[in-house]
Formats: structure tokens, sequence, C-alpha cells
């Protein structure tokens, strides 16, 4: 698999072919927190309606608004749904204190806080791509509480 900020993080460890992703988030977070926050479709469906994503709680609420005309269409729902919960994610590590992007076992990113609660945000965006809820505001504010 190509990812840009792990082949960045192997050149600058010797060509490290065995590291881990985990270990290659953990040691270079910033280009973690790039790559998870790109969200093209999100960005693109947001930007058809004026909506802009700039990465506050705000926009959060914004997308909340839209009207979920990617329901019509079952291929991009789930992607889309990848990339708001993505995006949720980028909205609490840029803005919660202390909070952060993690890797679980399997493999998938969740957002952890210093309380040690994580957030599985690939399951909230689906739902809330496939229901609208929980609303990604509301879960926003639950979060950003500790």
């Amino acid at each position: 698999m190509n990812i840009p900020f792990l082949d960045n993080w192997r050149k600058r460890h010797g060509g490290a072919g065995s590291v881990s992703l985990s270990d290659a988030v953990s040691s270079d977070p910033e280009s973690a927190a790039q790559l998870l926050s790109e969200c093209q479709l999100l960005r693109d469906q947001a930007g058809e309606v004026g909506v802009e994503l700039d990465d506050t709680a705000e926009s959060l609420a914004a997308l909340d608004q839209l009207l979920p005309r990617w329901r019509e269409d079952p291929e991009v729902s789930p992607w889309l749904g990848s990339d708001a919960g993505l995006y949720l994610g980028t909205v609490i590590v840029r803005t919660v204190p202390g909070s952060s992007w993690r890797l679980r076992q399997d493999g998938q990113p969740v957002v952890g806080l210093i309380s040690g609660r994580e957030l599985d945000v690939l399951a909230e965006g689906a739902s809330w791509a496939e229901t609208g809820t929980p609303e990604l505001s509301q879960l926003y504010a639950e979060f950003s509480e500790g």
C-alpha cells in the first residue's frame, strides 16, 4: 500500500520496511492527521451546496443540515460515511486539547481522548451517512467535553 506519510517515515528511519502503520502514525502524527483529514468526497459534496469545511465545530453543524442526497446512490453513501467520520475525527483532533488519532489493533483509525475514551469515527460516520444520526455536531459536543 502506498501511503505517503508511511513512506516518508520509513525513509527517515533507514528504509525500515518492516515498520508497522501503527508505529508510523505514532511517530509522525502530523502527517497521519493530514492524510486522514483529506475527506475529498465529503469536501466536494459540501462545496457543491456552499458549505465550507474549515475544521470547526460549526462546519459539523452545517453538514448536519445538508439534504442527504447521497443516500440515493448506494455506491456513494459508504464512502461519504467514511469521509464524514474522518472529518469528525479531524475536527476533534484539531480543536480538543489532548485528543489524537490512534490505530486499533485491526488498523482502524479512532480518536482517543486524554480520559482514555475512544471514538470509532468510521462507524459513527457510516451511521450518519445512512440515517442522519447521531448528528456529527452532537458527537463533537459529547467528545469535546472529554
